[in-house]
Protein backbone atom coordinates (compact mmCIF):
# COMPACT_ATOMS: atom_id res chain seq x y z
CA UNK A 1 0.00 0.00 0.00
CA UNK A 2 1.28 3.17 -0.95
CA UNK A 3 1.93 6.26 1.06
CA UNK A 4 1.64 9.10 -0.49
CA UNK A 5 2.90 12.52 0.51
CA UNK A 6 3.73 12.80 4.44
CA UNK A 7 5.42 9.45 5.00
CA UNK A 8 4.67 7.50 8.34
CA UNK A 9 6.25 8.66 11.37
CA UNK A 10 9.33 6.56 11.90
CA UNK A 11 8.78 4.87 15.01
CA UNK A 12 5.12 3.51 13.53
CA UNK A 13 6.58 2.69 10.16
CA UNK A 14 9.17 0.80 12.10
CA UNK A 15 7.53 -1.07 14.52
CA UNK A 16 3.45 -1.31 13.36
CA UNK A 17 4.40 -2.98 10.08
CA UNK A 18 0.68 -3.62 9.16
CA UNK A 19 0.22 0.00 9.33
CA UNK A 20 2.47 0.54 6.29
CA UNK A 21 2.33 -2.52 4.44
CA UNK A 22 -0.91 -4.58 4.53
CA UNK A 23 0.86 -7.07 2.13
CA UNK A 24 3.75 -8.21 4.93
CA UNK A 25 2.80 -11.84 5.17
CA UNK A 26 5.67 -12.68 7.80
CA UNK A 27 8.75 -10.70 9.69
CA UNK A 28 11.36 -10.96 11.81
CA UNK A 29 11.73 -9.75 15.42
CA UNK A 30 12.21 -10.15 18.94
CA UNK A 31 10.89 -10.75 22.14
CA UNK A 32 10.50 -7.15 23.99
CA UNK A 33 8.75 -8.47 26.54
CA UNK A 34 7.48 -11.88 28.25
CA UNK A 35 4.69 -11.89 30.49
CA UNK A 36 4.17 -15.71 31.64
CA UNK A 37 1.06 -15.58 33.62
CA UNK A 38 -1.14 -14.26 30.88
CA UNK A 39 1.26 -16.95 28.02
CA UNK A 40 1.83 -13.61 26.00
CA UNK A 41 4.79 -11.53 24.53
CA UNK A 42 5.67 -8.06 22.99
CA UNK A 43 7.56 -8.13 20.19
CA UNK A 44 10.17 -5.30 19.01
CA UNK A 45 8.20 -5.25 15.67
CA UNK A 46 4.97 -6.73 14.57
CA UNK A 47 3.10 -7.16 11.32
CA UNK A 48 -0.28 -8.72 13.19
CA UNK A 49 -2.89 -6.27 13.28
CA UNK A 50 -4.14 -6.12 16.54
CA UNK A 51 -7.83 -5.43 16.31
CA UNK A 52 -9.64 -2.42 16.39
CA UNK A 53 -12.15 -0.52 14.50
CA UNK A 54 -14.22 -3.54 13.77
CA UNK A 55 -11.47 -5.53 12.34
CA UNK A 56 -10.74 -8.67 14.02
CA UNK A 57 -6.90 -8.96 14.97
CA UNK A 58 -4.92 -11.51 13.09
CA UNK A 59 -4.16 -14.95 13.73
CA UNK A 60 -0.53 -16.65 12.83
CA UNK A 61 2.34 -18.55 14.04
CA UNK A 62 5.96 -17.38 15.70
CA UNK A 63 8.95 -19.78 15.54
CA UNK A 64 11.76 -19.07 17.04
CA UNK A 65 15.08 -21.61 17.52
CA UNK A 66 13.94 -24.47 19.31
CA UNK A 67 9.95 -23.75 19.04
CA UNK A 68 7.30 -22.64 17.72
CA UNK A 69 3.21 -21.71 18.98
CA UNK A 70 0.16 -20.52 17.20
CA UNK A 71 -0.94 -16.50 17.51
CA UNK A 72 -4.12 -16.91 19.45
CA UNK A 73 -4.94 -13.18 20.02
CA UNK A 74 -3.31 -10.08 19.16
CA UNK A 75 -4.62 -6.59 21.43
CA UNK A 76 -3.44 -3.09 21.50
CA UNK A 77 -2.99 -2.48 25.33
CA UNK A 78 -2.08 1.22 25.82
CA UNK A 79 1.15 1.98 23.75
CA UNK A 80 2.05 -2.05 23.70
CA UNK A 81 0.62 -4.92 20.95
CA UNK A 82 0.58 -8.38 22.87
CA UNK A 83 0.59 -11.45 21.31
CA UNK A 84 -1.08 -14.41 23.14
CA UNK A 85 0.07 -18.05 22.28
CA UNK A 86 -0.46 -21.46 22.42
CA UNK A 87 2.68 -22.71 23.85
CA UNK A 88 3.76 -24.23 27.52
CA UNK A 89 7.10 -22.81 27.00
CA UNK A 90 7.37 -18.78 26.27
CA UNK A 91 10.07 -17.25 24.47
CA UNK A 92 12.04 -14.77 26.77
CA UNK A 93 13.21 -11.40 25.91
CA UNK A 94 15.62 -11.26 23.42
CA UNK A 95 14.92 -14.14 21.63
CA UNK A 96 14.70 -13.73 17.83
CA UNK A 97 12.01 -15.34 16.13
CA UNK A 98 9.72 -14.89 12.43
CA UNK A 99 6.65 -14.32 12.82
CA UNK A 100 3.93 -15.43 10.00
CA UNK A 101 0.25 -14.92 9.10
CA UNK A 102 -2.67 -16.80 8.67
CA UNK A 103 -2.58 -15.27 4.98
CA UNK A 104 -5.92 -16.54 3.60
CA UNK A 105 -7.40 -15.37 6.81
CA UNK A 106 -6.00 -11.74 6.75
CA UNK A 107 -6.39 -11.05 3.17
CA UNK A 108 -10.00 -11.67 3.52
CA UNK A 109 -10.56 -9.34 5.89
CA UNK A 110 -8.55 -6.78 3.68
CA UNK A 111 -11.04 -7.27 1.19
CA UNK A 112 -14.13 -7.51 3.81
CA UNK A 113 -12.63 -4.23 5.47
CA UNK A 114 -12.27 -2.39 1.81
CA UNK A 115 -16.00 -3.28 0.60
CA UNK A 116 -17.21 -2.28 3.70
CA UNK A 117 -15.17 1.30 3.19
CA UNK A 118 -17.25 1.29 -0.15
CA UNK A 119 -20.48 0.52 1.25
CA UNK A 120 -19.62 4.00 3.72
CA UNK A 121 -18.82 6.03 0.38
CA UNK A 122 -21.87 4.69 -1.79
CA UNK A 123 -24.24 5.80 1.17
CA UNK A 124 -22.70 9.60 1.94
CA UNK A 125 -23.02 9.94 -1.80
CA UNK A 126 -26.42 8.95 -2.30
CA UNK A 127 -27.89 10.20 1.38
CA UNK A 128 -24.79 12.12 2.69
CA UNK A 129 -25.62 10.88 5.87
CA UNK A 130 -22.58 8.96 7.90
CA UNK A 131 -22.13 5.65 9.57
CA UNK A 132 -22.80 5.12 12.92
CA UNK A 133 -21.45 1.65 13.80
CA UNK A 134 -20.15 -1.59 12.21
CA UNK A 135 -18.42 -4.81 12.53
CA UNK A 136 -16.85 -7.81 10.27
CA UNK A 137 -15.69 -10.98 10.37
CA UNK A 138 -13.60 -12.50 7.47
CA UNK A 139 -16.03 -12.57 4.21
CA UNK A 140 -18.74 -10.59 5.94
CA UNK A 141 -19.55 -7.64 7.62
CA UNK A 142 -22.12 -4.96 8.22
CA UNK A 143 -22.37 -1.36 8.82
CA UNK A 144 -25.25 0.82 10.72
CA UNK A 145 -26.65 4.21 9.18
CA UNK A 146 -29.44 6.73 9.91
CA UNK A 147 -31.58 5.55 7.18
CA UNK A 148 -35.42 6.85 7.14
CA UNK A 149 -36.30 3.49 5.82
CA UNK A 150 -35.34 0.04 4.18
CA UNK A 151 -36.65 -1.05 0.73
CA UNK A 152 -35.42 -3.64 -1.67
CA UNK A 153 -35.00 -1.54 -4.31
CA UNK A 154 -32.81 0.05 -1.67
CA UNK A 155 -30.80 -3.05 -1.12
CA UNK A 156 -30.64 -3.71 -5.34
CA UNK A 157 -29.37 -0.38 -5.51
CA UNK A 158 -26.91 -0.02 -3.13
CA UNK A 159 -25.44 -3.39 -4.22
CA UNK A 160 -25.12 -2.68 -8.05
CA UNK A 161 -23.16 0.64 -7.07
CA UNK A 162 -20.74 -1.30 -4.82
CA UNK A 163 -20.09 -3.10 -7.22
CA UNK A 164 -19.75 -0.58 -9.75
CA UNK A 165 -17.33 0.90 -7.42
CA UNK A 166 -15.42 -2.43 -6.97
CA UNK A 167 -14.68 -2.94 -10.80
CA UNK A 168 -13.47 0.35 -11.10
CA UNK A 169 -10.12 -0.59 -8.93
CA UNK A 170 -10.22 3.09 -7.51
CA UNK A 171 -6.78 3.17 -5.64
CA UNK A 172 -6.54 2.56 -2.23
CA UNK A 173 -4.49 4.91 -0.76
CA UNK A 174 -2.76 5.10 3.07
CA UNK A 175 -1.61 8.59 4.24
CA UNK A 176 -0.72 10.36 7.64
CA UNK A 177 -2.38 13.16 8.07
CA UNK A 178 -2.02 16.04 10.97
CA UNK A 179 -4.76 16.73 13.39
CA UNK A 180 -4.91 20.83 12.63
CA UNK A 181 -5.66 19.53 8.75
CA UNK A 182 -7.70 16.39 10.19
CA UNK A 183 -10.14 18.55 11.96
CA UNK A 184 -10.89 20.76 8.89
CA UNK A 185 -11.67 18.05 6.46
CA UNK A 186 -15.50 17.85 6.41
CA UNK A 187 -15.10 13.95 4.97
CA UNK A 188 -13.06 13.09 8.14
CA UNK A 189 -15.12 15.16 10.10
CA UNK A 190 -18.12 12.73 8.72
CA UNK A 191 -16.79 9.94 10.07
CA UNK A 192 -16.02 11.04 13.93
CA UNK A 193 -12.33 11.36 13.45
CA UNK A 194 -12.84 14.39 15.57
CA UNK A 195 -13.49 12.00 17.93
CA UNK A 196 -10.00 10.24 17.78
CA UNK A 197 -7.75 11.10 21.31
CA UNK A 198 -5.96 14.56 20.67
CA UNK A 199 -2.77 12.93 21.16
CA UNK A 200 -3.12 11.06 18.27
CA UNK A 201 -1.22 12.74 15.63
CA UNK A 202 -0.97 12.51 12.94
CA UNK A 203 -4.02 10.68 11.86
CA UNK A 204 -3.64 7.34 9.81
CA UNK A 205 -6.15 7.99 6.69
CA UNK A 206 -7.65 5.44 3.94
CA UNK A 207 -8.55 6.93 0.83
CA UNK A 208 -10.70 4.77 -1.78
CA UNK A 209 -9.81 7.75 -4.60
CA UNK A 210 -13.40 8.82 -5.61
CA UNK A 211 -15.11 7.03 -3.22
CA UNK A 212 -14.40 7.25 0.93
CA UNK A 213 -11.77 9.32 2.54
CA UNK A 214 -11.72 8.12 6.49
CA UNK A 215 -9.26 8.29 9.78
CA UNK A 216 -8.50 4.46 9.46
CA UNK A 217 -5.89 1.83 11.27
CA UNK A 218 -6.90 -1.25 9.42
CA UNK A 219 -5.29 -3.49 6.39
CA UNK A 220 -7.13 -2.94 2.52
CA UNK A 221 -6.21 -4.57 -0.70
CA UNK A 222 -4.45 -1.90 -2.65
CA UNK A 223 -7.06 -1.40 -5.64
CA UNK A 224 -11.46 -2.09 -5.05
CA UNK A 225 -11.07 -4.77 -7.70
CA UNK A 226 -9.14 -7.01 -5.68
CA UNK A 227 -12.47 -6.84 -3.62
CA UNK A 228 -13.98 -9.07 -6.24
CA UNK A 229 -17.54 -8.58 -5.74
CA UNK A 230 -20.23 -7.97 -3.06
CA UNK A 231 -23.58 -8.79 -2.53
CA UNK A 232 -26.09 -7.08 0.32
CA UNK A 233 -27.47 -10.11 2.06
CA UNK A 234 -29.62 -8.39 4.94
CA UNK A 235 -31.11 -5.54 5.99
CA UNK A 236 -32.67 -4.59 9.12
CA UNK A 237 -33.86 -2.03 11.34
CA UNK A 238 -31.99 -1.48 14.66
CA UNK A 239 -34.49 1.42 15.82
CA UNK A 240 -36.15 4.55 14.12
CA UNK A 241 -32.62 5.80 13.68
CA UNK A 242 -30.86 3.22 12.94
CA UNK A 243 -30.85 0.84 9.85
CA UNK A 244 -28.05 -2.12 9.40
CA UNK A 245 -27.06 -3.62 5.51
CA UNK A 246 -25.26 -6.41 5.99
CA UNK A 247 -22.59 -7.59 2.81
CA UNK A 248 -20.76 -10.54 1.96
CA UNK A 249 -17.86 -10.53 -0.18
CA UNK A 250 -17.62 -13.10 -2.90
CA UNK A 251 -15.24 -14.14 -6.00
CA UNK A 252 -15.40 -11.72 -9.17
Amino acid sequence: MAVPGRQAPTDLAATELFAVDAYRRSFESEVAEADPEQNRVRLARTAFYPGGGGQPHDLGQLSWDGGKAEVVRVKRQGARIWHWLETAELPQAGVELLGELDWERRHLLMRTHTALHVLCGVIWKEFEIPVTGGNMEPGRGRLDFPLPSLSQDLGERIERRMNEEIQAAREVMVEFVGRAEADLDPALIRTAANLIPAEIDPLRVIDIVGVDRQADGGTHVADTSMVGAVAVVGMESKGKENKRIRIEVRDA
